[in-house]
């Protein structure tokens, strides 16, 4: 009991030196430039506030092309989406059928302060590699991407460009071009998210 009580005496007299040692120091000008873009850049703002308003859970209508000229397999799924990253970033999770094999799909969206450029990535159940995109979107929440990914048969990168708009305030319309053969853009994928 006094080996107790004498141990919190002392390290209640040692509290002002321990905060003396372990005080900040003052700033300089340039360490508080700094600090004030850090967080600028860190800050969620308006184009986050309007990601934000896209959470939900969505049916899917998935309609691919295999090649220019193909006809179209069309097929069904589901897609949550929600802000995380107090609010940062929308992350999208997708299950659905590709060529009649399940899917699974992971994607991240999100407005980067500092480039002012949105951007997105996407990996899925088809592959292990990881797609990066960046783009632009107006005011109305119409957005092109552009990005790429890995080709498994030339190791090289393939690259497509990625249209989003929205038809409702509840359904949204995304298209996916990518090369054909003969290395000209044709539109590989139509995917329709339908809020409910």
């Amino acid at each position: 009991m006094i080996r107790t009580l004498a141990s919190t005496l002392l390290f209640a007299l040692a509290l002002p030196v321990l905060a003396q040692d372990h005080a900040k120091p003052q700033m300089s000008p340039d360490e508080a430039a700094m600090m004030a873009a850090y967080q600028r850049a860190g800050t969620p703002g308006k184009q986050h506030a309007e990601l934000a308003k896209s959470a939900g859970n969505y049916t899917l209508s998935i309609r691919s092309w295999d090649r220019p000229g193909a006809a179209p397999s069309d097929e069904k799924g589901t897609a949550t989406r929600k802000m995380t990253l107090d609010g940062r970033v929308m992350v999208e999770m997708v299950q659905a059928k590709m060529h009649g094999q399940p899917f699974s799909g992971h994607g991240m969206v999100g407005y980067d302060n500092v480039s002012g450029k949105w951007w997105s990535t996407w990996n899925d159940s088809m592959s292990t590699g990881l797609m990066v995109s960046e783009g632009d979107c107006d005011d109305q929440g119409a957005c092109i991407f552009t990005g790429s990914w890995n080709d498994p048969i030339t190791k090289g990168k393939v690259s497509a460009r990625m249209e989003s708009r929205w038809t409702n305030p509840d359904t949204e319309v995304f298209s996916m071009y990518g090369p054909g053969p003969d290395g000209k853009e044709y539109k590989m994928m139509e995917m329709t998210y339908t809020r409910h």
